[in-house]
């Protein structure tokens, strides 16, 4: 639960700032006056937290981690997919009416409307690239890959999410507040595997191999 903590209490700070219009709304929309840029780069980064993207990326991971754990006879092989198959289904469901309620304007770079916050692409990379890395890492042998692997996650949600408000389709507090929106959804699988790590270093039998 303390895990939860800061991104919670970040995500409520940020949103009560975009609601009432606080000063964290005027510092965001001068930062977002010195950063827009539309451009090429900008829009292929953008287009890195879309879901036709990010989401086989994810269905990939866990189709290979689902596919591993059953043949190397895992005890509960299917928690772990599920676990990131479940943050990825709660993006929209709390984003879609957080975009609602909050009614926030768009950027003077993209056309008039309302709902842009909070970023729905950027929420869809961390959810997606990020459980995808969670998922991945205990089946990875090298230390090498795996701080590959992490630094590869690392770049694509920041490539998202720069392109997102450099081409002026969010304003940064926006962007700022998936990062904590996704952070809380990656507690579930965080802790999922976790506790099958926790198992695995305890010696507890897989239900092919029977008692040692």
């Amino acid at each position: 639960m303390l895990l939860l903590g800061p991104p919670v209490v970040l995500f409520a700070l940020i949103t009560w700032q975009v609601v009432a219009g606080g000063p964290l709304v005027a510092a965001d929309e001068r930062l977002s006056r010195a950063l827009v840029h539309p451009d090429q780069a900008s829009e292929l980064l953008a287009d890195l937290g879309n879901v036709q993207v990010a989401v086989p990326v994810l269905v990939m991971a866990l189709a290979y981690v689902a596919w591993h754990g059953r043949a190397t006879g895992a005890d509960r092989w299917w928690l772990p997919p599920a676990a990131g198959a479940l943050a990825m289904a709660l993006v929209p469901v709390l984003v879609a009416p957080l975009k609602e309620w909050t009614d926030r304007p768009g950027t003077p770079a993209v056309p008039p409307a309302v709902g842009y916050y909070p970023s729905g692409h950027t929420a869809t990379a961390v959810v997606a690239y990020g459980a995808a890395t969670l998922l991945l890492l205990p089946l990875l042998r090298s230390p090498a890959v795996r701080r590959g692997l992490v630094v590869l996650c690392g770049a694509l949600v920041l490539g998202a999410s720069y392109g997102l408000v450099r081409r002026g389709y969010h304003w940064p507090l926006d962007v700022a507040a998936s990062w904590c929106l996704g952070a809380v959804l990656l507690t579930g699988p965080w802790l999922v595997v976790s506790r099958s790590r926790r198992r695995r270093s305890a010696g507890t039998p897989s239900r092919r191999t029977g008692p040692s």
